[in-house]
């Protein structure tokens, strides 16, 4: 197992602070962050915790996960890797820009 935990389902006023904060009380924190969202600046609802070893990681899912945080069921869990995700493809018709014939 490893030390890093996703934490999911986050009341949106939670802060990477706040998260350390109810993390702690179950081991050392090594890092721990709120998502936010790159345009509105806004919490996404999700962060990852990194707890200083597997046993203090596994006594933070027991102890955190389903637990309610101000009014939602917090769900944690051991963090798995990013899922490789093809690239868009825009069709090369939509959008950007592209003069009218009728105006060269």
């Amino acid at each position: 197992m490893a030390s890093k935990l996703f934490v999911g389902n986050l009341p949106y006023k939670v802060s990477s602070e706040d998260l350390e904060q109810m993390f702690s009380a179950h081991g050392t924190v090594e890092s721990a962050v709120v998502i936010m969202d790159k345009f509105t600046n806004r919490s996404k609802g999700f962060g990852f915790v990194e707890m200083s070893s597997d046993d203090e990681a596994k006594a933070a899912i027991s102890a955190l996960n389903d637990s309610e945080v101000e009014g939602r069921k917090m769900i944690v869990s051991e963090a798995r890797p990013q899922e490789k995700r093809e690239p868009r493809d825009f069709g090369g018709d939509r959008g950007g820009y592209r003069p009218r014939d009728d105006r060269r």
